[in-house]
């Protein structure tokens, strides 16, 4: 790009609103986030088993909730903030969590119940229900819904929430009630509990039949297990069920897949079943259907909700379990299976998904920016010296300037499980910043050129694209400013932290590679 072409670029007015161009191989969702058509919750309801309570830190489980999801407390000086969703029915805004949380740490201290019933679920310590444990970290785990930036609700042992309402509808006694929830088959362990549910209102084990919770996890309560799961039981107390006994239920399948569906339902009475899959897998398996166990019938459920725990926890003891929420809603009523199975559907269709990057070693990319000005530029490089700014390109461009926008990625040069660019136009020279200011230059074959040339692919801050977090700054990332590329912090001392803008500015588009 001339110096000319430069300086024309910089008086061209800015085109507020202009419209993304969407290149051939596109891998990320773009605009602003739709409202869903249903929900969970909304698929229940016509179902005849409208819900009780519904918990989410990912999306909204009603076509028109647009409350908070969940809160998060910020370390540095102990203010909470409410996250909520981007447009009624939508994902949640994880942008406004990584503006609240930057350059500290945060935790997830409630999650609402978004059926306006009260049943909100609160960490089991100091400051929420009182007790022995503590709230989970907010950022442990980010994932892609719907091609969205989410954070899960991540708990480790000694991590655990509660809720009891004695006004909240939740289904008590032998009352029939279906339960679901979003997990994962990838962070699990064998101690007790990872449970979603119904629970006891005391924090005590109160019997047979006082439970009638989800459980996930590889504990095999009576022995005789087949497989090494993890797999979907219910906790109905004294005793992980993995169908109408004590003997192992040859019928239970390991649910391994990174995000699962996990459903109990239960009559309260004579009835139960157990259902599981992955979130994107067509039809849910039938793991069990059939009588209550003996000594477990009929039912005594006392209408309190334990999310990562027993129900003999956390109050002067610690939760022993490990697992992952996403989402998760209690039912009033047996749904049928129609109704499971357009549950199931509805989450398939929300594409719960790692968020795997187009980034691997050796492919080509563009890098695109999304704020409102500057859709059609690219983040390039220079030809009249290593400096490296956005500007436009487009198919009337030179070969130059189309080799100045494509980037050779290439494993970390710090770290393999990150990434550095090479220019395609400069041979064995790679993006790096120093300074904080983003250059083109030769790799000197440094331990100090390796890290500033390193940057670790994370779903965009803005909930569009992808943003590239800095290997050895963590909290800052590539933004351009003033059409120039920066290492920047979502506030901070230099002009280009500027918090305006900044999830926007520091979210790119991985773009089919122009040359």
């Amino acid at each position: 790009m001339t110096v000319r072409t430069w300086l024309l670029r910089v008086r061209r007015p800015l085109a507020a609103g202009a419209t993304a161009v969407l290149a051939a191989g596109l891998l990320t969702g773009t605009g602003t986030a739709q409202a869903a058509a249903q929900g969970p919750c909304d698929i229940y309801a016509a179902g005849g088993t409208p819900c009780a309570a519904a918990h989410s830190t990912t999306r909204a489980l009603f076509a028109s909730y647009n409350g908070p999801l969940y809160q998060v407390h910020r370390a540095l000086d102990g203010t909470l903030q409410d996250i909520g969703v981007l447009s009624a029915g939508g994902i949640a805004n994880a942008a406004a969590q990584d503006s609240f949380c930057a350059g500290t740490d945060c935790t997830i201290t409630r999650v609402y119940d978004q059926t306006g019933s009260g049943n909100t679920l609160v960490y089991q310590g100091p400051g929420g229900t009182g007790g022995a444990d503590t709230a989970a970290t907010a950022t442990t785990e980010a994932l892609s819904v719907a091609g969205k930036k989410a954070y899960a609700l991540y708990i480790n042992p000694g991590n655990s929430y509660f809720a009891y309402n004695a006004n909240g509808g939740v289904p008590t006694g032998s009352s029939p009630e279906g339960e679901y929830m979003v997990t994962s088959g990838s962070h699990v362990n064998n101690g007790c509990c990872f449970d979603y549910g119904n629970s006891e209102i005391d924090h005590k084990a109160d019997g047979n039949g006082a439970m009638d919770a989800i459980n996930f996890g590889t504990e095999c309560w009576f022995g005789g297990c087949s497989g090494t799961g993890p797999w979907v039981q219910a906790d109905l107390e004294n005793g992980l069920f993995s169908g109408g006994s004590k003997t192992w239920n040859p019928n239970q399948v390991s649910q391994t897949s990174r995000f699962v569906t996990a459903m109990l339902k239960n009559n309260g009475t004579t009835q139960m079943a157990l259902k599981g899959a992955g979130t994107q897998a067509g039809s849910l398996t039938q793991l069990y259907s059939g009588a209550l166990p003996s000594g477990w019938n009929p039912m005594h459920k006392q209408g309190a909700i334990i999310l990562g725990s027993g129900g003999d926890c956390c109050q002067t003891n610690r939760n022993a379990s490990a697992g992952t929420f996403y989402e998760g809603a209690m039912v009033k009523g047996y749904p049928s299976d129609a109704t499971d199975a357009a549950v199931q559907a509805n989450i398939a269709a929300a594409g719960y998904s790692t968020g795997t990057t187009p980034f691997t070693p050796g492919a080509k990319v563009s890098l695109q920016a999304t704020s409102s000005c500057c859709t059609g530029d690219y983040l390039q490089h220079d030809t009249g010296d290593d400096k490296v700014v956005i500007a436009p390109v487009t198919s009337g461009s030179s070969a130059t300037d189309k080799g100045n926008a494509t980037w050779i990625v290439r494993a970390g040069l710090a770290d393999s499980s990150c990434v550095s660019f090479e220019s395609a136009n400069a041979s064995g020279s790679y993006l790096r910043h120093y300074a904080f200011q983003l250059h083109l230059q030769p790799s000197a074959g440094t331990t100090q050129f390796a890290a500033d040339a390193t940057f670790c692919p994370k779903p965009g801050n803005s909930g569009t694209g992808w943003s590239m977090q800095s290997f050895n700054y963590p909290a800052k990332y590539l933004r351009h400013y003033g059409l120039t590329g920066y290492l920047a912090s979502n506030g901070g001392t230099n002009a280009w932290d500027s918090p305006t803008l900044w999830a926007p500015d520091t979210s790119w588009l991985a773009a089919a590679p122009w040359s």
